[in-house]
């Protein structure tokens, strides 16, 4: 079983090396290790970035649950209704998304499979980031329709996507192709 190359899904260790540059971007390799601790060092600077989105995303779910119980939910329009649904249908994948890495984990623990674990946990997280900006897009959107309007409240939430398109997705890619 390769764990390097293209049977395990992930890019070669040259291919890597030449993405792990100094902070000055002059194209010099800043480190001095072997692939593997280099996916070690990936893979814990990824758990450190789920830990800090596991716990927003599953308050936010928690919330988003309880909200049928409220008395004033019963006064959400079909809009509000659908906006609600769908928010929580994204705040639950988000969760599901930036979990899903330890379970990976669980399952591919001591099979060395470090390098297929550091390119799905990527992948999870990626999609885990968008799911939890639709999310929050859906609850701006739906606190914005019932405190002023519901036209309002679909502006807020485009332009809360938008921010979120920019600042989490575009804005990275722009300073990755530097």
């Amino acid at each position: 079983m390769r764990v390097f190359g293209k049977s395990a899904g992930v890019e070669s260790s040259a291919g890597a090396a030449a993405r792990d540059v100094d902070a000055s971007g002059d194209g010099r390799p800043d480190r001095n290790e072997t692939p593997t601790e280099r996916l070690d060092r990936n893979w814990v600077s990824l758990l450190q970035e789920l830990r800090v989105t596991q716990t927003g995303v599953q308050f936010l779910t928690g919330f988003l649950l309880i909200l049928p119980f409220q008395g004033r939910f019963e006064d959400l329009d079909d809009f509000e209704m659908a906006v609600y649904l769908a928010t929580v249908l994204c705040a639950v994948m988000a969760t599901v998304m930036l979990v899903a890495p330890v379970g990976m984990h669980r399952i591919l623990f001591r099979q060395h499979r470090i390098g297929t674990l550091v390119q799905t946990a990527h992948h999870c997280a990626i999609a885990g980031l968008v799911l939890l900006g639709l999310a929050l897009s859906g609850v701006v959107t739906l606190t914005f329709g019932l405190v002023v309007d519901e036209e309002v409240g679909v502006f807020a939430g485009v332009a809360c996507a938008a921010v979120f398109v920019g600042v989490w997705l575009l804005w990275p890619w722009v300073l990755r192709r530097r």
